[in-house]
């Protein structure tokens, strides 16, 4: 292609309103890290929170041209300000609604695919028989647990790859809420997808009720025997579970850094692995103990679909308490102090000098 013809397209291509810089075509080309887009409206809903994207689909907050649009949606780029973030502007966006919509359309997948996976009777399961030679192993307190976990796995990584480009696959008020405290999602989106996921939990948990044609069921994740399990315990658990899948997601699937590694690509996948295995490896230990949530609208939607107990207040302030813990070491320790990017980055400079 001619220069006079890639002119021809460059000027097509802002006139349309989808225009990329030079930087970040050359940085496409050579396969490196992208900066954020400058002053343009990219073919994709920026949004800084995006889970496996490592905040590569964001805008640049420093360029004068982005100031109209993250004036809007201050999430579409990193380091928001507190005032930023608690702007609630936000809800007057059409977009946050109707992300917000896709967002409780989701979660409704989810939980029901992974909620009637790890689905049984409502009744406990008896005390194991102490003298079995392969302990829990053959029995289902533990089997149920690894099917359970191999197939969320396996539904949050698709799921997330589905969304992902429309509401940045949260899914979950985990996610949400601790992308909130890292400043990475204003509060006006914040509040649209914890509530458009509690209402998609809810029709799935509807849904569980009538494929099961009873209400007399538990979900794995979601049940405990207070007889054998007290509710601190329970609490703990729930609190050290959520912190893991926190620091792992935002580790693989929001770090930066991370896309020089594996890519935005691999995010997904990970992320999923991470909730499936802590899913199970938290769920066979104690007798009388369904595992951790580590999301707290699909027990809501289970819960719905069968009965609310007493202790379900742990897996919201479980979620609470950890997204802050993480928030404040997100802010001790940001991953964008390092020098990551910036060798490619300068390349790209001289590059551009030389022309």
């Amino acid at each position: 292609m001619s220069t006079e013809e890639i002119s021809k397209r460059d000027e097509a291509t802002t006139a349309s309103g989808w225009a990329e810089t030079a930087t970040h075509r050359t940085v496409r080309r050579s396969k490196s890290t992208p900066e954020p887009l400058r002053g343009v409206m990219p073919p994709f809903e920026a949004f800084a929170a995006r889970l496996g994207g490592n905040q590569e689909f964001v805008l640049d907050r420093t360029d004068p041209e982005n100031a109209a649009v993250l004036e809007d949606i201050p999430d579409a780029a990193t380091h928001m300000t507190v005032k930023q973030a608690l702007d609630l502007r936000g809800f007057q966006q059409l977009v946050l609604w109707k992300a917000a919509m896709m967002e409780g359309v989701g979660t409704m997948l989810l939980v029901y695919a992974t909620g009637w996976s790890a689905l049984s009777p409502g009744a406990f399961p008896p005390p194991l028989d102490p003298m079995s030679a392969s302990g829990i192993f053959s029995t289902a307190a533990f089997l149920g647990p690894l099917v359970g976990g191999v197939t969320s796995a396996i539904f949050i990584a698709m799921y997330i790859f589905c969304f992902g480009a429309v509401t940045g696959g949260h899914l979950n008020p985990l996610i949400t809420i601790a992308t909130f405290f890292a400043r990475l999602t204003s509060l006006p989106r914040a509040i649209l997808y914890v509530s458009f996921q509690v209402v998609g939990a809810t029709l799935a948990g509807l849904l569980l009720r009538a494929s099961y044609d009873s209400r007399d069921f538990k979900v794995g994740g979601c049940w405990l025997n207070p007889a054998e399990i007290s509710i601190s315990s329970a609490f703990a658990n729930e609190f050290s579970s959520c912190l893991v899948v926190i620091f792992i997601a935002f580790g693989v699937g929001l770090d930066p850094r991370q896309r020089q590694i594996f890519g935005p690509s691999l995010g997904p996948i990970f992320v999923g692995l991470a909730v499936g295995t802590v899913a199970f490896s938290m769920a066979f230990t104690r007798p009388g103990y369904g595992g951790a949530s580590m999301n707290p609208s699909r027990c809501f939607g289970a819960f719905v679909g069968s009965r609310f107990p007493s202790w379900h207040w742990i897996h919201w302030v479980a979620t609470i308490a950890a997204s802050i813990f993480h928030g404040i070491v997100y802010h001790l320790v940001p991953p964008w102090g390092g020098l990551a990017g910036q060798h490619e980055r300068q390349l790209v400079r001289d590059e551009e000098k030389s022309k």
